[in-house]
């Protein structure tokens, strides 16, 4: 209910803007999350040179831990083809057990809130206004991400 609301919200303001029509068309190629998953629409802005911007989804969840150590979670996230559209998105079937560091801490620190993600090299994804970026976790799970930004100043690697 809550996501049906949210693309509710989501398709009234980019009516508003003209988009509407659009992404509303796109989203029909995306089928619904199934029994136990979430779909995350994410939509982004027009930009002026976007072959300078990448997206990095960040999918895991908020925890109450310890400040000190570093955890991530197992599982990946697999680019799948929607068949007969051609359009991606991006699945995690489960979400792996959560392993860390094993630094000593003070048992009387306070537990704090972190979003732990996924462990592995960062996902970066092509920046497309045209497009939104369909991802299915399960329950549970939040995805997040970040506009990484290139500098268009090309600079020549020296001969060595």
């Amino acid at each position: 209910m809550k996501l049906l609301s949210a693309l509710l919200l989501i398709a009234l303001s980019l009516l508003a803007t003209g988009q509407g029509e659009d992404i509303a068309r796109e989203l029909k190629a995306f089928p619904p999350a199934g029994e136990g998953m979430n779909r995350f629409v994410i939509t982004l802005p027009e930009q002026s040179d976007e072959d300078l911007l990448k997206v990095q989804l960040l999918v895991g969840k908020t925890l109450k831990l310890d400040a000190h150590n570093r955890y991530f979670f197992g599982g990946k996230l697999e680019k799948e083809t929607i068949p007969g559209w051609g359009y991606e998105r991006y699945v995690l079937k489960s979400l792996g057990p959560m392993a860390g560091t094993l630094m000593a801490v003070d048992p009387n620190d306070p537990k704090v809130d972190r979003f732990i993600t996924l462990g592995g090299e960062p996902q970066f994804h092509r920046y497309n206004s045209r497009l939104p970026l369909m991802v299915y976790v399960p329950d549970g799970v939040e995805v997040r991400y970040r506009i990484w930004r290139g500098d268009d100043k090309v600079i020549p690697a020296p001969k060595g």
